[in-house]
């Protein structure tokens, strides 16, 4: 068990929130809060906040994952905006946005963002029993 990262979901957002000084804060949660709300208003309805990783020197890393190429344009204006409201250095939030194609993912609600995840922030895929000869497959 990992007591460095925590799963959160915001909406439509599922986050894995990582900390290299152990188990995520209330603080941590609050800022994660601020990164998606500016993600959901700034990049398209595709765009998904899926890791957010802080290090020793309150520097933020987001990975963001789209299938619309032209998120990348708004990152720049994104740290500065998200690095000013957290009272943090401009270097200190980097966000990394991963376009993957449509016909890589399925656009169906939850299971995108699963897919992302997988893709992005190295998540292994989700592994499904598979039915014995003659029996029907078992949906949870």
């Amino acid at each position: 068990m990992d007591f460095d990262s925590d799963w959160l979901t915001l909406g439509r957002h599922r986050v894995r929130l990582r900390s290299s000084r152990g188990f995520p804060t209330e603080r941590m949660r609050t800022a994660i809060d601020v990164m998606r709300l500016a993600i959901e208003n700034n990049m398209s309805a595709r765009a998904r906040l899926v890791d957010v990783a802080v290090r020793e020197e309150k520097a933020y890393e987001l990975s963001v994952g789209t299938t619309f190429a032209d998120d990348r344009l708004c990152v720049p204006q994104l740290e500065a905006a998200i690095a000013v409201v957290l009272g943090l250095l401009p270097g200190q939030v980097r966000i990394f946005v991963t376009v993957v194609t449509q016909e890589e993912v399925d656009l169906h609600f939850g299971v995108y963002e699963r897919m992302l995840a997988e893709k992005i922030a190295g998540l292994p895929p989700i592994e499904r029993e598979t039915p014995h000869p003659g029996e029907r497959e078992r949906i949870d």
